[in-house]
C-alpha cells in the first residue's frame, strides 16, 4: 500500500524540519509528503528521498480543515498519514500505518508522546527520546497490541492519524465552516461516526511531540472555540468542547448557558494566560489541571461567601 504523507504548516520551520528528517529515515518511505502551507512563504526543507510538494493555503485564520482537504485531494497514495508539523516520526511509522489500514479500513490512531524542551537540540534520533518523553494524562494509551476499536467517536484527534485516501474522499474530509482552533476533529469524528466508518486506535504509529509553548484551555482562541462550538450545534444539535468552554466559564470569560447563543463576556487578560500557559518544564498543556484549579477556586469563594 503506497503512503502519501501530509501536514500542516505555520511557522516553526525547526519543528518542520525534524518532521521531514524523521520521514528520510523510515523501513517503509512514503511516497511524497505534502506540506499544507499557512503562511506567506514556502519552507526551506532538507532533500529527502520521496518528493515534497507545499501547497500554499489562503486566508488567515487557521483554515485547518480547508488545508487538510486540499493536501489529501492533492495525495497519490492509496493510503493517507496525517502528521501535525510539530511531531517526528518514529522510524517505523509509515510501515506500522501500511500494515493496519491493509487490515482495517477506517480511521487509525497512533501513539503519540511528549517531549520536553530542549530534547532536539543537536544530533537527535528517536530511539534517544524514550528517556525523557511522556504520555499525556488526558489521553489514553495504545492496545497492547494491534488493532483496538473505539466506540467514542469523540476520541479523534488529528495529531496524528492515518485513512485510505478513497476512504477519507468519500465520506467529504473535513467540514471546511470550521475556521480557526478547535472543533472541526469532533466533527469528522461524528461524521465517521454516522457514515458507519471505524475509529480505532493501534499499537505504534508513534510519534514523538516537540516542545513549544501552548495554552489549554486554549484562552488565545476563545473567538473561533466559540464560533466553532456553535457551527457543532447547527449541525449536530448540540455542543462539543465543553471542557473548554466549562473552564472558560470558570474564569468567568463566557456564558455558554443552554438555549442561547454563548457570549463572550470578557476578554483574557494577564492572570488568564499565566494559569493556562504551559511552563518550560511542561511537555503538554493540559486542560484537567487547570479546572481543578479554577474548581478549587470556586469552592474557596463560596466557602467565604457562606
Amino acid at each position: 500500500m503506497s503512503v502519501s504523507v501530509v501536514t500542516l504548516a505555520g511557522g516553526r520551520p525547526d519543528h518542520l524540519r525534524n518532521l521531514v528528517i524523521g520521514l528520510t529515515r523510515q523501513t517503509q518511505p512514503p511516497v511524497e509528503l505534502i506540506v499544507a502551507v499557512i503562511q506567506d512563504s514556502a519552507y526551506d526543507l532538507p532533500d529527502a528521498p520521496f518528493p515534497i510538494r507545499q501547497l500554499m493555503i489562503a486566508g488567515g485564520d487557521l483554515p485547518l480543515a480547508t488545508a487538510r482537504n486540499a493536501a489529501a485531494g492533492a495525495a497519490k497514495g492509496d493510503a493517507l498519514i496525517f502528521l501535525d508539523m510539530d511531531c517526528i516520526p518514529t522510524p517505523t511509522l509509515v510501515a506500522d500505518y501500511a500494515r493496519r489500514l491493509a487490515e482495517l479500513d477506517g480511521l487509525l490512531m497512533g501513539e503519540v508522546m511528549y517531549l520536553p524542551g530542549g530534547a532536539t537540540a543537536g544530533t537527535w534520533d528517536s530511539a534517544g527520546f524514550a528517556d525523557v518523553a511522556v504520555r499525556h494524562s488526558d489521553r489514553r494509551g495504545p492496545p497492547a497490541e494491534g488493532i483496538e476499536l473505539c466506540n467514542d467517536y469523540r476520541c479523534f484527534w488529528s495529531l496524528n492519524f492515518a485513512m485510505r485516501r478513497d476512504t477519507f474522499l468519500r465520506v467529504g474530509g473535513f467540514h471546511e465552516g470550521y475556521r480557526g482552533y478547535g472543533g472541526e476533529d469532533t466533527d469528522f469524528g461524528k461524521v465517521l461516526d454516522t457514515a458507519g466508518v471505524p475509529i480505532a486506535w493501534i499499537r505504534g504509529g508513534l510519534a514523538h511531540h516537540q516542545y513549544h509553548p501552548h495554552h489549554m484551555p486554549p484562552v488565545h482562541h476563545i473567538d473561533s472555540v466559540v464560533r466553532n462550538a456553535e457551527l457543532f450545534e447547527t449541525r449536530w444539535g448540540y455542543r462539543t468542547m465543553g471542557h473548554w468552554l466549562y473552564a472558560f466559564r470558570l474564569m468567568g470569560l463566557v456564558d455558554d448557558a443552554e438555549g442561547a447563543p454563548i457570549r463572550i463576556l470578557r476578554r483574557p487578560d494577564a492572570d488568564d494566560f499565566a494559569l493556562t500557559g504551559q511552563q518550560s518544564h511542561q511537555p503538554y498543556a493540559n486542560t484537567a489541571s487547570v479546572i481543578r484549579v479554577l474548581e478549587a477556586r470556586a469552592m474557596d469563594t463560596d466557602r467565604v461567601a457562606a
